[in-house]
C-alpha cells in the first residue's frame, strides 16, 4: 500500500481535495492499492510502504529562501509543509519514494536544494515545458546510463510529458541529476545512498498506457514497495 499526496483548495471557487485519476489507474495497474492523503493529515503513512508525491502548483517560494514571482500559482503552504513530513518520515523509515513534478521539487528543497521561479526566463523557450495557459506538452528526455532512472525506464532516451514552469536550481545535498531535457533543464533527481527514491520532473501517469518506460517506472516502483 503506498500512500499519495494530492491537489488541495485554492480559491474562493475551489473546496475540493482532488487528484487525477491517472495516478490511482497507474499506481493500480502496476498492482498497488493507495491512500490519499489530504493537507493537515499524514497519519496514513504508519500502515503504508511507500510514498507518492504528485503534482500540483508552485511550492511557496519561503520554504527554500526564494522570493515570489509574478507566475507563481496554486501556492499553498500547508501542502508544502505536508509534504516535507511525510517525505521525511518515509526517508527515516526507507521507504521507495516515487516524486512526480512538483513532488520532484519538493525532494530537492527537502535535501537543501532551491528553484528556478520560471523556466522560459533561464533557459528560453526552445524546448517548451508547458503550453499556455498551463497545459501539457511533450519533449524528449535523454538519461544518465548507469542511472536508477535508466534501469527503471530501460531506455536512455524517452519521450515526456511536461507540464511545469519551474525546476531544480542548486541540486540538494544528497541527491544526483539522472536526467536533462535538451535545453539543460533537470529532469530526474534520485539519491545516492542506494535507495529506491526517484523524482521525475514530467508525468509518467499522462502516458503511461501508451508508453512503456513510463509504464516500467510505476512497475519498478511497485516491485520497490513490494
Amino acid at each position: 500500500m503506498v500512500v499519495i499526496s494530492c491537489y488541495t483548495p485554492c480559491g474562493e471557487d475551489d473546496s475540493s481535495y482532488r487528484l487525477p485519476r491517472e495516478y490511482i489507474d497507474c499506481l493500480t495497474a502496476a498492482g498497488l492499492e493507495t491512500i490519499i492523503v489530504p493537507a493537515g493529515s499524514g497519519a496514513a503513512l504508519d500502515r503504508a510502504d511507500g510514498l507518492v508525491l504528485a503534482g500540483g502548483g508552485d511550492i511557496d517560494p519561503r520554504t527554500y529562501g526564494g522570493k515570489p514571482h509574478p507566475t507563481n500559482y496554486m501556492v499553498d503552504h500547508e501542502r508544502d509543509t505536508l509534504e516535507l513530513r511525510l517525505l521525511d518520515r518515509a526517508l527515516a523509515a526507507g521507504m521507495p519514494v516515487l516524486a512526480i513534478c512538483r513532488g520532484m521539487q519538493i525532494l530537492n528543497v527537502a535535501f537543501g536544494g532551491d528553484l528556478v521561479a520560471h523556466v522560459p526566463e533561464r533557459y528560453g523557450e526552445a524546448v517548451r515545458h508547458r503550453l499556455p495557459p498551463r497545459e501539457p506538452v511533450a519533449h524528449q528526455v535523454r538519461v544518465a546510463c548507469g542511472s536508477r532512472l535508466a534501469a527503471a525506464l530501460g531506455a536512455t532516451e524517452v519521450c515526456v510529458m511536461s507540464w511545469h514552469h519551474q525546476a531544480v536550481d542548486a541540486v540538494g545535498e544528497g541527491l544526483s541529476v539522472s536526467a536533462h531535457a535538451e535545453d539543460g533543464v533537470v529532469e530526474a533527481l534520485e539519491t545516492e545512498d542506494g535507495g529506491w527514491v526517484l523524482g521525475v520532473q514530467w508525468h509518467p501517469e499522462l502516458d503511461a498506457r501508451e508508453k512503456p518506460p513510463q509504464r516500467r517506472l510505476f512497475d519498478d516502483f511497485a516491485a520497490a514497495v513490494t
